[in-house]
C-alpha cells in the first residue's frame, strides 16, 4: 500500500520511496512534438521547468530506440545528444524544487519510416498493423500504418537491452526515475494484448507468454537502474493503437501488477481512459492491481480535484495524474488548491512545432 500512512491530502508531501515529492500530483505523460530532430531544446527546457510544482513530473513519451521513433518530432534517449539535451531539463526541474522521471516509450507499430531514419525497422509482436486511420509525417503528410515487422527472439533481446541501456542514460542524465509506457497501443501493450499479438513462440499465446517481454524489459530495467527509480504505465481497457479488452482481462492484470510487484518497482500508474472514448475500467480490475501491487499507485483518467481527493481518501491510490489541464495551466497545482477556473487548451496546437500552445500559457 502507500508509503505515507497519514495526510492524504492531494497537497500532502508524499515519499515515492527514497523520492520526497512536494505533494500528490502527478503531471502525465503527454506526447507534445516538440522535439526537432528528436532531441529535447530549449522550449522543452522551458516547459517542463514552468510545471515543476507538480509533486511529480513524468515527460511525454520518449524512445529507447531508433526503431522506436514513430512519431514526428519526439524525443530519444538513447544518445549523448538526447543525453544532454535531456540533462538540460531535468536541471530546470530540480532548480524549481521538482521530480521528474522520463516515459521510456518505443512506439512499436505505431510508426511510419517516413519519421524514422534510415537502416531503422518498424517492429511490433507479429506482423498485424494499426487498424487506425493513419499516422502523421512532416515529409509527407498523412500517410497509412504499415506492416510491421514482427520481431525475432533476437530482435526483442536488443530491445530489452535498449531499454535498460536508456534507462541508466537517463538516471545518468540527472533523471529520478523512468516510467515504461505499457499502455495506449505501443509495443509494450502490444506484445500484452492479443488485438497485436498473435505469436506463437514463448512471447505470445498464453498470459504468461504475452507478459514474459515486459516483464523482462522491467527486470532488465530494475537490474540497471533499481527498482525504486522504475515505473510502469498499463491501461486495461485501453483502446488507443487498435487494442481491445480480452477474456480473462481481470486476472490477466491482476497477475501481471503482482509479478511487477514482485521485481520491486516503485509505481503503477494504471490508466482508465473512458474520458477520452475507451470504455471504462471496472472498479473490480482496479481493486485486483491495488491488491496486487503493494507499492505507490497513480491514478489517472479524467480527474478534477474532488475526485482526485475522493480516490486519495477512499484508498484507491496514492498520487492522481493530471493531463491536458497541465498543458494550458502551468500553474495548476496553484489553481486545483485555490479553486481558481482553469483555463482552455487549444487542442490545435497540441502537437504543433514552436512555442504557441507550449509555452505562451500565462500563470494566472
Amino acid at each position: 500500500m502507500s508509503t505515507v500512512a497519514t495526510d492524504v491530502s492531494l497537497f500532502a508531501p508524499y515519499d515515492l520511496g527514497p523520492i520526497p515529492l512536494a505533494n500528490r500530483i502527478v503531471m502525465a505523460p503527454m506526447t507534445r512534438n516538440r522535439a526537432t530532430g528528436n532531441v529535447p531544446n530549449d522550449l522543452m527546457v522551458e516547459y517542463y521547468a514552468q510545471r515543476a510544482s507538480a509533486g511529480l513530473i513524468i515527460t511525454e513519451g520518449t524512445s529507447p530506440s531508433p526503431n522506436g521513433l514513430g512519431y514526428a518530432r519526439i524525443p530519444g534517449a538513447f544518445n549523448q545528444d538526447h543525453a544532454a539535451g535531456w540533462q538540460r531539463v531535468t536541471e530546470a526541474v530540480h532548480a524549481k524544487g521538482g521530480r521528474i522521471f522520463i516515459q521510456l516509450m518505443h512506439t512499436g507499430r505505431a510508426s511510419h519510416p517516413a519519421n524514422m531514419a534510415a537502416g531503422t525497422q518498424v517492429l511490433s509482436a507479429s506482423a498485424v498493423p494499426d487498424p487506425g486511420p493513419g499516422i502523421y509525417t512532416d515529409a509527407e503528410g498523412m500517410q497509412p500504418f504499415p506492416v510491421p515487422t514482427a520481431m525475432t527472439v533476437t530482435d526483442i533481446q536488443t530491445a530489452v537491452q535498449e531499454f535498460a541501456d536508456s534507462a541508466k542514460l537517463a538516471v545518468d542524465a540527472g533523471f529520478d526515475g523512468v516510467e515504461l509506457h505499457g499502455a495506449n497501443g505501443y509495443l509494450l501493450e502490444e506484445f500484452l494484448n492479443p488485438a497485436a499479438n498473435q505469436r506463437t513462440d514463448a512471447y505470445g499465446g498464453s498470459d504468461e507468454n504475452r507478459q514474459r517481454f515486459v516483464l523482462e524489459v522491467a527486470a532488465a530495467v530494475v537490474a540497471a537502474i533499481g527498482g525504486d527509480r522504475l515505473g510502469i504505465r498499463l491501461s486495461p481497457y485501453g483502446v488507443f493503437g487498435g487494442m481491445a479488452p480480452f477474456a480473462g482481462i481481470e486476472a490477466f492484470y491482476g497477475t501481471l501488477a503482482g509479478k511487477l510487484n514482485d521485481l520491486g518497482l516503485a509505481y503503477l500508474h494504471m490508466v482508465d481512459h473512458s474520458a477520452m472514448g475507451a470504455p471504462a475500467v471496472p472498479q473490480s480490475v482496479k481493486d485486483g492491481i491495488r491488491a496486487a501491487f503493494k507499492k505507490t499507485v497513480i491514478l489517472s483518467g479524467g480527474y478534477d480535484a474532488a475526485r482526485a481527493q475522493a480516490d486519495l481518501t477512499a484508498g484507491k491510490g496514492d498520487l492522481v495524474a493530471f493531463g491536458r489541464p497541465f498543458i494550458s495551466n502551468p500553474d495548476l497545482v496553484v489553481k486545483l488548491k485555490s479553486g481558481a477556473a482553469l483555463r482552455a487548451g487549444n487542442m490545435d496546437t497540441f502537437y504543433t512545432p514552436g512555442e504557441v500552445g507550449y509555452t505562451d500559457y500565462p500563470v494566472d
